[in-house]
């Protein structure tokens, strides 16, 4: 299930995987740790499905996949 923030998803992991992070271990922590804290925050764009949840950990891989092979010093 993609929605509007699925876009901005995939552009902050990419940037994380191209710029910032190494580790595919400190990239799964900081996604589901996310998308755990979003649960149990009281704003209206943390409100969503279990399955927009699971999609969007799915974008947040594939964009930081992305960022990795783009990346010049691999």
């Amino acid at each position: 299930m993609f929605n509007s923030y699925s876009i901005a998803h995939f552009i902050q992991y990419f940037i994380l995987g191209r710029y910032i992070i190494n580790s595919w271990k400190i990239f799964f922590l900081i996604s589901i740790g996310w998308e755990l804290l979003e649960i149990m925050l009281p704003f209206e764009f943390a409100r969503e499905s279990i399955l927009n949840k699971f999609s969007d950990i799915g974008i947040n891989c594939l964009g930081f996949y992305m960022g990795k092979l783009t990346k010049k010093n691999r």
